[in-house]
């Protein structure tokens, strides 16, 4: 079979809201293959604690890469304690340069609570405008609205909910099972 005939992993939505002293980061649990879905309640943010730092990722992409990912980011973070940039830094040069990693497909949205950054296998490491990143097949829709809502009163919890909910009902590789986790400087 020809790896263009397989339909691949698709799916899931990742945002990133910083607002009023929080940074909170939620991310749906869908994993679909092709028109299937395989599994509602994946848990894609996680909070990692590398010499006992407080960062959460979130990410999108094949499980596996992301994990493997995760587990250099927190390597990185162990070597330069307290500088999430330069870790991300970092890790997008080594993901960029190194033909392993150059294979891995996945996209991450890491904060701790102060810096919130997109990084990607392109070797980017982005600090999104107006405090809203979001990732993966319904990142556009979760980012849409959430700048629309950022005005508003709500809070960064409640905007990312709110948020990953538009998402949910416009990205069909996108449910409304999320994980969420927070973080304050």
């Amino acid at each position: 079979m020809d790896s263009q005939d397989f339909p691949g992993w698709h799916g899931t939505t990742i945002i990133g809201v910083r607002k009023g002293g929080k940074v909170v980061v939620a991310g749906d649990g869908q994993v679909s293959l092709g028109q299937t879905v395989i599994k509602g309640t994946a848990r894609k943010v996680r909070r990692l604690s590398p010499g006992g730092q407080d960062v959460i990722c979130g990410f999108a992409g094949s499980t596996a890469d992301a994990f493997t990912l995760l587990e250099r980011l927190e390597a990185k973070l162990e070597a330069t304690p307290g500088q999430l940039a330069r870790a991300c830094v970092e890790l997008a040069k080594d993901w960029r340069t190194d033909k392993y990693l150059q294979k891995l497909e996945a996209m991450l949205i890491v904060t701790d609570g102060t810096d919130l950054l997109v990084v990607t296998g392109a070797g980017d490491v982005l600090e999104p405008e107006h405090d809203v990143a979001a990732i993966g097949s319904g990142g556009n829709f979760a980012l849409a609205a959430a700048r629309g809502m950022m005005d508003s009163d709500k809070d960064a919890e409640t905007v990312a909910r709110d948020a990953m909910a538009i998402a949910a009902d416009i990205c069909v590789y996108t449910n409304g099972k999320l994980t969420v986790e927070s973080i304050t400087p």
